[in-house]
């Protein structure tokens, strides 16, 4: 490795030039996810679930970031981004992007996906090409499940247009009651309690619901002429991530006046945001122009707002389309494996697991190991061990009917103190969330909703045993969710314990989550946004003194996104001295690499498969002496300033070893990493001829069987 110090960059650190735009980057992962649409090597299958999860990114994309932008551009607000663009220049170019990737998505869905699920006999089919057996089969359904509970809403001089739901979808009826008559506008919504593909009888093929209901509108409106019916569906803005989770004008003396007000603030937003200002307006192709205007009229939408749809409007119910029999159109079925360490334990025995704990610290690496025999069984350990005193644990996002729910109200029932610290802003899950709090709490759960003015995005669970009589603690230090559902699909790593140090300290993190104190002093754990910053800053630096003085350096880093101004800065000056930087970083990446001068020595991965990317981990070269962490966040500037967040140090030396072969796997993917270059186009690995294919997430499903 060249010792000798870096040329000096045209490009500062500080300058525009040296960053790419957080929106266009967010959009260049939407893109590597379009890549597996496109992907005529994947099972169909497995393409139309890829299409279904490009409905969901784009919609999300709209909600946050579009409103964001949208409301820049209603204030007039001359702010610039990281990279030097105005607000209309970013939407301009956003839009640009969003347009370019529906049109290959829809074109590929049309050309490409429903004719091969023809092919293969599933077929998504017209109501128009439907046999008249079938269609009156349909037409009976209609009658009998569907008419009923539609309400359509007319109008007119005594009907104001009505307020349309988020996402929803509905039909845009025109029609005249009479021959020659004045055409109305009667709005039905498309009911959501409903399948959306209805099965086709004595076929394994499929129609969409709106079409059936379309198709059979004479029975909804008898003696009316039914001119058209459209399908449209509107988006609203939840504008981003406000600042302090938009609890900006609440102070501590106010909260402690009025107990309960954040949960009722976010109550208040989560009604609100289902007819907050429209910012996507969708339809489909065959709506006449100018009902299409009026139509945005009465939505007070604007050209730039309007989005031609293909063939399948809310491309997100893709997801539920079921498909049985059919296991060799989709990737073969992923069974996790139990954790070497937990294979033996006597299941009858709830002390067991905290038996291995002593033994030495566990790492599991979701989803090849077993979330439900690891974690899961840690938690409901606790819950039966009569040693167990009291659990903690946070809850960021859960599922229905959640056995980790059920495993906490079931300790408070065995007389164990349980506290929860629910995180209600959680975004886009607050609804569930504040249910999850609200039964905790009838249950006889200590329930508290988060610190005041921070995002709670911690992932820790803590465990406090009689022992001898002593008091020992056990944590669990994750990188996902406690969400037994996601533990399947994301990839994320979690680190079991029984450290006295980290445990201490995850019991001050969870002191000052409850009882809202404040606490700067922390042994081993690094804490957001207590010092968190300041540490990942201390040890960029260090590794920058290393490559100076000649010693080995290096930083291997892997997250979701990467945002954060001031350490890029650091990445950029670590560069300029010679650090060797690899970033792993699945979403959103600022940072621009390979520029010469500024960032030549830092190459940033992305890696995109079936499972998705999530966990975090850190890796410092520091002169020889390598140092791990993992834990809960990105560098982003909301992780390090505006969340809770804990990062733990790993210094049991097998551990260390599985995290440096995880992070080699990444590195020696050839085929589904990206590079991303100095402009911020991410270009795929491919294997050269006749090299085998090295899908990261493939070998470490290989590996996790190996281990079986």
């Amino acid at each position: 490795m060249d010792k000798k110090p870096r040329k000096t960059s045209q490009v500062s650190p500080k300058s525009p030039e040296a960053y790419l735009n957080r929106e266009l980057s967010w959009l260049s992962f939407a893109r590597r996810v379009l890549a597996l649409v496109e992907d005529n090597e994947l099972p169909i299958l497995e393409r139309v679930k890829f299409a279904g999860i490009m409905g969901i990114l784009h919609d999300e994309f709209f909600m946050k970031r579009m409103s964001g932008l949208k409301a820049q551009l209603r204030k007039n607000d001359k702010k610039k981004s990281l990279d030097g663009r105005t607000a209309p220049e970013e939407f301009k170019e956003c839009r640009q992007v969003l347009l370019a990737q529906s049109g290959i998505l829809n074109r590929v869905i049309k050309d490409e996906i429903l004719p091969e699920l023809k092919s293969r006999s599933i077929p998504i089919l017209s109501h128009e090409s439907l046999t008249p057996n079938v269609k009156e089969h349909l037409r009976n359904y209609f009658e009998e499940s569907i008419q009923p509970i539609l309400t359509p809403l007319a109008v007119n001089a005594e009907h104001p247009f009505p307020l349309i739901s988020n996402h929803g979808l509905n039909l845009a009826v025109f029609l005249r009651d009479e021959k020659g008559g004045r055409e109305r506008f009667v709005r039905i919504k498309v009911p959501e309690n409903r399948p959306r593909w209805l099965r086709i009888p004595e076929s394994d093929g499929f129609v969409p619901l709106e079409q059936v209901i379309a198709a059979n509108l004479n029975l909804v409106f008898p003696g009316a002429e039914v001119m058209s019916a459209h399908v449209f569906r509107v988006t609203r803005g939840a504008e981003g991530e406000p600042e302090h989770n938009g609890f900006a004008d609440v102070d501590v003396e106010d909260s402690m006046n009025e107990p309960g007000r954040i949960v009722r603030q976010v109550t208040n937003e989560l009604k609100a945001r289902q007819f907050a200002g429209a910012i996507r307006l969708q339809v489909d192709t065959e709506m006449p122009k100018k009902r299409l205007k009026w139509l945005a009229r009465q939505l007070r939408i604007d050209d730039e707002d309007i989005y031609l749809a293909g063939p399948i409007v809310r491309l997100s119910d893709l997801l539920a389309l079921r498909v049985p029999d059919h296991d060799d159109l989709r990737v073969g079925p992923h069974e996790p494996v139990v954790h070497p360490r937990f294979r033996h334990l006597d299941p009858n025995d709830p002390s067991a697991v905290f038996a291995e704990i002593r033994r030495g610290d566990i790492l599991v690496h979701h989803p090849y190991h077993c979330f439900d025999s690891s974690v899961l069984r840690f938690l409901e350990s606790a819950a039966r061990d009569p040693s167990v005193l009291a659990i903690k644990i946070t809850i960021y996002r859960t599922s229905a009917e959640s056995p980790i729910v059920r495993a906490l109200v079931d300790a408070v029932r065995r007389g164990k103190q349980v506290a929860v610290l629910v995180e209600i802003t959680a975004r886009f899950d607050e609804a569930p969330n504040i249910a999850w709090g609200q039964y905790l709490e009838k249950e006889g759960v200590h329930v508290s909703y988060g610190v005041e003015r921070l995002k709670t995005h911690v992932k820790l669970a803590l465990v406090i045993r009689e022992e001898s009589g002593n008091i020992r603690r056990y944590a669990h230090v994750g990188t996902g969710n406690y969400h037994t559902v996601t533990a399947r699909i994301y990839e994320d790593l979690g680190l079991l314990t029984c450290d006295p140090s980290i445990c201490e300290d995850a019991a001050t993190v969870f002191n000052v989550l409850t009882g809202a104190i404040r606490h700067t002093t922390y042994r081993k754990l690094i804490v957001a946004p207590v010092y968190m910053r300041e540490r990942f800053t201390a040890l960029i630096r260090r590794e920058a003194a290393h490559a100076r003085a000649g010693r080995p350096s290096g930083i291997r880093a892997k997250m979701n996104q990467l945002q954060d101004q001031d350490v890029m800065t650091e990445l950029y000056l670590a560069s300029q001295a010679g650090v060797p930087i690899t970033l792993h970083v699945r979403g959103l990446c600022c940072l621009r690499p390979g520029v010469p001068g500024l960032s030549e020595t830092i190459h940033v991965v992305a890696v995109v498969g079936r499972f998705l990317e999530h966990s975090r981990i850190f890796e410092f070269k520091n002169g020889g002496d390598v140092e791990y962490y993992t834990g809960s966040a990105d560098w982003m500037r909301r992780n390090l300033d505006r969340r809770v967040e804990t990062i733990t140090p790993i210094e049991d030396d097998k551990i260390k070893r599985e995290l440096r072969e995880i992070l080699d796997v990444y590195d020696d993917d050839n085929c589904s990493a990206w590079d991303c270059g100095p402009d911020g186009v991410y270009v795929r690995r491919r294997p050269n001829e006749g090299e085998p294919r090295r899908a990261a997430q493939s070998c470490f499903i290989r590996l996790a069987n190996k281990s079986s």
